[in-house]
């Protein structure tokens, strides 16, 4: 009968709803719990897409003709307007110089004409004639000029010399392919964003971009262009951002993720989502008072995050909520708190 009493007493103390301090009351059941402090909560939008470069072009000739000389090695950086290839230019030198001398020819006679008008010998006509002759061949001279320079072949723009595709002595024929130029020194990266969050983006929005191929490297950018329509397929918005490569880590043709920041609040207010107990259409968050009692309180919900939940509106910043143990509280209840976050062992009420 003895041992019977002593195992209902042990069973109701380990039951009961209160601890007891050394005074003899009770302090209530321990309790997990946090204190909320404001913090940074970005919101952003995810994206994948690929590297482009930012100009990349086939350089071809215009003219066809032999090449004579190639000035650059495979792999060179070169800059804008310079030589790359010189086609065997004899016969042009040969236009050109003949249609300089007619020219001169032409200026001659003219000049004779405008001579003998003055001097009221000469006609109006032949005068005009004259003229109209030195023009034909002035344009002559300058057809001939341009196609001469257009037998050396110059880089469009500064950028990368690849792998040529000819030797020297090679005929090449009008558009035939040479070598391939490329700017990479930013790049340019395209990617679709659901057209929901169309009013979220905007040119100028700064983008991040991590490189699979590339490993933990990160690189900023910035949105310069958005598609005016949406593809009537996908309902996807296509975007464009150009990034800096200035050290040449990146390379067209890499897979891309893209994180978007669309909203910075540095005063946010987070919590663990367990924290939440939904009741209907209410959301509701234990907080311990300074008596150290649990009261339940409305709250409103705004983002969420890895496992965390926004508070818009119903907790203050220094508030302490009941992160676990919610089964076995009730509103009104002593607890003791324990705060599980490093550097938050202070409790409120002690």
């Amino acid at each position: 009968m003895r041992k019977t009493l002593v195992a209902i007493c042990l069973t109701s103390l380990l039951n009961s709803p209160h601890t007891w301090a050394e005074d003899g009351k009770p302090s209530g059941l321990p309790a997990e719990v946090m204190r909320v402090q404001p913090t940074l909560l970005e919101q952003s939008l995810t994206a994948v897409g690929v590297l482009q470069a930012n100009e990349s072009v086939m350089i071809r000739p215009e003219q066809s003709g032999r090449i004579s000389e190639i000035l650059f090695e495979e792999g060179q950086q070169v800059s804008e307007d310079s030589p790359m290839f010189k086609l065997d230019s004899a016969l042009y030198d040969a236009a050109f110089a003949q249609a300089q001398a007619r020219a001169r020819l032409s200026q001659l006679e003219y000049e004779r004409a405008a001579s003998l008008l003055q001097k009221r010998v000469g006609s109006r006509t032949e005068h005009d004639a004259k003229l109209a002759q030195l023009r034909v061949d002035e344009a002559e001279v300058a057809l001939a000029r341009t196609r001469l320079e257009k037998m050396t072949v110059r880089a469009p723009f500064t950028g990368t010399v690849g792998l040529r595709l000819v030797s020297p002595g090679d005929f090449v024929t009008t558009g035939q392919d040479l070598v391939e130029l490329t700017d990479t020194s930013s790049l340019k990266v395209e990617f679709s964003i659901p057209e929901r969050h169309l009013q979220q983006l905007h040119v100028g929005q700064p983008i991040n971009l991590s490189v699979d191929a590339l490993g933990d490297s990160a690189f900023a950018g910035e949105i310069y262009a958005i598609s005016p329509s949406a593809n009537p397929n996908s309902h996807n918005i296509s975007v464009r951002a150009r990034v800096p490569n200035s050290e040449g880590l990146m390379r067209p043709g890499l897979f891309a993720r893209i994180t978007i920041i669309t909203s910075r609040d540095e005063q946010a207010l987070v919590v663990p989502e367990q924290t939440l107990i939904l009741q209907g259409n209410q959301t509701l968050i234990m907080q311990v008072n300074d008596a150290n009692q649990v009261e339940m309180v409305p709250v409103t919900t705004g983002s969420r995050r890895y496992g965390e939940v926004q508070i818009l509106s119903g907790l203050k910043p220094g508030a302490v909520v009941v992160t676990a143990g919610h089964i076995k509280l009730q509103p009104g209840m002593p607890v003791t708190p324990i705060f599980a976050q490093p550097g938050s062992s202070e409790g409120k009420g002690s």
